[in-house]
């Protein structure tokens, strides 16, 4: 394999996974068969490894990039996959279920997997989409976050794992209440801390022993919230897109949106305008970070830099993008960004037409366009990799 910057391109309608080596967009490697649950995402792990969940096949996956084989293991997990992390070693992998093509929560199913055993187990714990981090310092914690009712539900991972076959019901060791409609999740591994998006604002709280321990939630102090909820662990702070404006969603273009971000050390909280429309997803290059404005009027990737400039690039129009009038949801393209911490190339795709841009944040100009063999349906998902001996790491898939 090479030692190349490498992309990772999922097209999850077609069932393929592109390997490319950037700045130049040479194909590295290709999976084929392999249709990646995109809301679970791709999930960091040491020594440049991935994972990453197929949900056809029902196997969680982890990708070796830069070694021998691309598929360095293939474990089978419960599927749809919703939500996978990881404790702070890489060593310990949970995996919950959601909704997949389904109208209402059905499953209740949670998958946990030693990396390095190959033991896994599979139990009940509530149906729901739950989220999910695994917190470490001392013996690893599961920790779901979940809705109607809202809780966050601590598991010691050794109990999971010791549970008898069949999948039995297992009861939490303890819970925190939350509010009901939490979304978005993130941990802070130096000082064992977890994170829930609500409402109301970022509710926390900390690792005491094998509880956890309530911490004042963070507000928004917007008209807004976030749906969405990322750790930079090199800069120490939290990220989130918060959306306002009406809540029909036919009204999407009217949507507000503003760039959220809490300094984890001295507590203090940024927000900044990125213009209306449909926003979601973020991705942390190495001096900026990047979002994709979905817009009728014309679509841009915005950078704000760590200097506090605003940067937008103009993006080409998608066929069959969300319009005026209809969800930003359903049947329609959509873009995924990505970024690396320690590189300047954030990634941004063109759904519906097999394109990625390829942007060098330090200039604001679009650098390359890859053009790849699959179309990249609603917007296909990414991943641009640390290199192999990175150590910052975000333990939430996204």
């Amino acid at each position: 394999m090479t030692n190349e910057p490498l992309l990772l391109v999922s097209d999850h309608v077609e069932g393929c996974v592109h390997l490319v080596t950037v700045p130049d967009g040479t194909e590295a490697a290709r999976l084929t068969g392999r249709h990646l649950s995109e809301h679970a995402g791709f999930l960091t792990l040491p020594e440049g490894r991935v994972a990453c969940v197929d949900d056809r096949r029902g196997e969680l996956l982890v990708l070796d990039p830069y070694g021998p084989r691309p598929v360095a293991a293939a474990i089978p997990v419960a599927v749809p996959a919703e939500h996978l992390a990881a404790d702070p070693t890489g060593r310990w992998v949970a995996v919950t279920t959601g909704l997949g093509r389904n109208t209402a929560p059905w499953s209740d199913l949670l998958t946990v997997v030693d990396l390095t055993t190959g033991e896994t187990a599979r139990v009940r714990t509530r149906v729901g989409e739950p989220g999910v981090t695994v917190l470490g310092s001392g013996e690893p914690l599961v920790v779901l976050r979940h809705r109607e009712p809202g809780a966050l539900a601590v598991h010691p991972v050794a109990g999971l794992l010791a549970a008898p076959p069949g999948c039995p019901p297992v009861t939490p060791d303890a819970c925190l209440p939350l509010p009901d409609d939490g979304h978005g999740d993130a941990q802070d591994p130096r000082h064992a801390r977890v994170f829930a998006a609500t409402g109301d604002g970022v509710h926390r709280a900390r690792r005491d022993g094998d509880r956890l321990v309530p911490e004042p939630p963070i507000p928004w102090d917007a008209p807004a919230r976030g749906w969405y909820l990322r750790l930079d662990p090199r800069r120490r702070a939290l990220w989130s897109t918060l959306r306002g404006g009406p809540a029909d969603p036919l009204r999407w273009p009217e949507w507000t949106n503003q760039a959220w971000r809490h300094d984890l050390d001295t507590h203090t909280t940024t927000r900044t305008r990125l213009g209306p429309g449909l926003v979601f997803r973020l991705a942390l290059a190495r001096a900026h970070t990047a979002f994709a404005r979905i817009h009728p009027d014309g679509d841009e990737l915005i950078l704000l830099g760590t200097d506090g400039t605003t940067r937008r690039v103009t993006l080409p129009a998608m066929d069959g993008a969300p319009r005026r009038g209809s969800t930003p949801w359903e049947g329609v393209q959509r873009r995924a960004v990505a970024a690396s911490p320690d590189a300047d190339w954030v990634a941004v795709t063109r759904g519906g037409h097999g394109e990625v841009h390829l942007v060098d944040a330090a200039t604001a100009t679009e650098a390359d366009r890859l053009r790849l063999d699959t179309p990249l349906h609603h917007g296909g998902h990414m991943i641009l990799l640390p290199g192999p001996g990175g150590t910052d790491r975000d333990l939430v898939g996204r």
